[in-house]
This record gives structure tokens, C-alpha cells and sequence, in this order.
């Protein structure tokens, strides 16, 4: 079995900073009800800002940015973004002033992630546009950023949930970690299930799959639970995004290429719309609070958990498979207005 007996040396002249604090636990869960084996990869854990799998992105974005000699940082996301969260953290710890640009109109008492958005001291720029309008979020990102810009604040501009090529080197580091920790347990892995919109995690995680399939290292096939309408239909196009990852790395292994047939996102779990709830996200919810003690969110993990439930459920997964899913974080929202499913 292969090992990167160096993940600096991967990493060689690549831009980046330390916001994690280590590698984060593999953990044992439960049986599923078809009788497979539940692993949680506890990507909620990454410390920074309450946790999070964004902040793995932000290692690599902020790198570019503090590289580029960057004053301010601006990002986008929906009203209760957990990467406009972390990215207000990541800016507190590097001294970047952050600026967030947020679906929705100013509250009159914040709560959930915008609680703390204002706590890491970012400044939040409401756009009155609904969570899904993602195009209508870019264009003011982009007139936010020429205005700081224009002001000599000198900004470094991150797209909707860090999803760029510089991005997704971070969970090309989360897949290889993962890979190691199943090698280490002796754990043969079905498959790697994760929640997906924006697309530059499910990048990363494929990428890393194709290094440690190269390296022959543990390399199971990654599943993505898409939770938005752009990444279900093909947007952006996830085998491209890792294929400009992958490019990135001077000391890639000779040979590493994702595929399309790589890049498996499943769109049945997404309901009516993005941050739009739906029963079966619900019942994931409540059924890993009550079974393993993870708090899920209902915009991104929670759907993801029903997916993997379900996909059990449908026979995908039997007695003697072991299934992992990475924990994305989410647990600040869950304190905003209607962030928890009835109990």
C-alpha cells in the first residue's frame, strides 16, 4: 500500500495557512438499518470559527490572498453561510477586514452564523435576494470588491462557498487524510458520501481520490448529495474544477487524472430548492442526534445524511459494507429562526 510519506512535499510552493489545527477524527458510528457500517468523518471539528469543512478551502484561499499582499477579504453566500462565517474568522486570525456579501435583508436582532459573522468583527452587505439566487449574490461580490478596490483596500475575492480550483486543494488534503486513516484501521471503504452546492469540495475530494489511486492508497468512490440546483444539472463542472486543482500541484504524481465517470452527484435528496427543508432531511437529522450525537444542519449535512440513509435504504449498502460520511459542519444555524426540524 502506497503512503505520501510527506504531504509538504505535495504541497511545494503552493500558498497556504495554517487554520487547521490537525487532522480531524474518523469516527465509528452506528449500524444502518440495511446493516452496513457508518463512519463520520467529523469535518464539524476543524476548529476555526466553530468548525466547519470550509475552512479547509480557506487555507489555500487565504494563502493566495495574503500572497497577493491582500488588506481585505470578499466572499457570498446565503443568509446564514457557513463559509461567509469561516471566512469571517479566517480574516479576524490573519488581521483582514471581511466583507460579506448575504442573500436576504438585515435582521433586526442577529442570530445563528450572522451572530457571529459580527462577532469576528466582518461587515455584512444584505442584497434583499433570495438564498438561491446565486448570480444575483455574484454580481454584487463583484461591485463590493471593485468598491474596496477602488478605495486602495487592496481585496481578495472568493466566489459562493470558496469553490475555485485554489479552493479545492483543500479537500485534496481532507481526501488524503481520510485515505491514511482508513489504511491505519484497516477500514475497506464503499464509498465517501458528502453534501455538495457549490461544488469545490466534491472537486477536492475526486482529486485526492485519483492521487491515492496513483498512490495505492485506500481510494473509495465519492458520492455527492447535491443540496443545489447548479451542481445536480452539471454547474460548475466538478471533473474540470479537479482537473485545475490537480494542476496546481507541482509534485502531483505522474499519471493522476479524474475522469468524468469520477464525479457522481445525486440531485434526489435536493427537494423543492436550496436551504429549502425537506422531511427526509429532518428524520437525518433527528436520527443522528439520537444515534450518534452529531448535530446536522438542514441547508447542507442534514440533507446529505438523507441521502446515504436512503441510498441504504435502497439497497446500495449491505451487511459487511462500510460507508463513511464527511461531516461538513453547520451547527450555528441551527440557532437561527426555524434552523431545527420539529422534535
Amino acid at each position: 500500500m502506497g503512503q505520501i510519506g510527506n504531504l509538504d512535499d505535495l504541497l511545494t510552493g503552493v500558498d497556504r495557512v495554517n487554520l487547521v489545527p490537525g487532522v480531524t477524527p474518523l469516527e465509528r458510528g452506528p449500524l444502518l438499518d440495511s446493516g452496513a457500517q457508518l463512519w463520520v468523518k467529523r469535518d464539524d471539528l476543524t476548529g476555526l470559527g466553530v468548525g466547519g469543512n470550509k475552512v479547509r478551502k480557506l487555507e489555500f484561499l487565504c494563502g493566495a490572498a495574503v500572497a497577493a499582499g491582500a488588506r481585505s477579504l470578499v466572499t457570498v453566500g446565503a443568509a446564514q453561510s457557513n463559509h461567509c462565517r469561516m471566512t469571517a474568522a479566517a480574516g479576524a486570525l490573519l488581521g483582514l477586514e471581511v466583507h460579506l456579501v448575504l442573500s436576504g435583508e438585515r435582521p433586526q436582532a442577529l442570530e445563528g452564523n450572522q451572530l457571529l459573522d459580527a462577532l469576528f468583527g466582518a461587515q455584512m452587505h444584505f442584497t434583499g435576494e433570495p438564498d438561491h439566487h446565486w448570480g444575483a449574490l455574484e454580481i454584487v461580490r463583484e461591485s463590493v470588491t471593485d468598491a474596496l478596490a477602488a478605495n486602495g483596500l487592496q481585496p481578495y475575492s472568493i466566489p459562493i462557498g470558496g469553490s475555485t480550483a485554489v479552493g479545492a486543494l483543500g479537500y485534496i488534503v481532507g481526501y488524503l487524510e481520510l485515505s491514511q486513516q482508513l489504511d491505519e484501521l484497516g477500514v475497506t471503504a464503499s464509498a465517501v458520501v458528502h453534501t455538495s452546492s457549490s461544488g469545490g469540495t466534491h472537486a477536492g475530494l475526486v482529486a485526492g481520490q485519483a492521487i491515492c489511486r496513483v498512490l495505492r492508497m485506500p481510494a473509495p468512490p465519492v458520492i455527492a448529495v447535491g443540496v443545489a440546483k447548479g451542481v445536480v444539472i452539471g454547474s460548475p463542472d466538478v471533473t474540470v474544477l479537479a482537473n485545475e486543482a490537480l494542476s496546481l500541484l507541482p509534485n502531483c504524481p505522474s499519471g493522476t487524472e479524474v475522469a468524468v465517470e469520477d464525479v457522481v452527484v445525486d440531485g434526489d435528496w435536493l427537494g423543492d430548492d436550496y436551504a429549502v427543508p425537506t422531511p427526509e432531511a429532518d428524520e437525518a437529522i433527528r436520527w443522528a442526534a439520537r444515534r450518534g450525537g452529531w448535530v446536522l444542519d438542514r441547508v447542507y449535512s442534514g440533507k446529505g445524511l438523507s441521502g446515504l440513509l436512503g441510498r441504504a435504504a435502497n439497497g446500495e449498502w449491505v451487511s459487511g459494507d462500510e460507508v463513511v460520511f464527511i461531516h461538513t459542519g453547520g451547527v450555528p444555524s441551527v440557532f437561527a429562526p426555524e434552523g431545527v426540524p420539529s422534535l
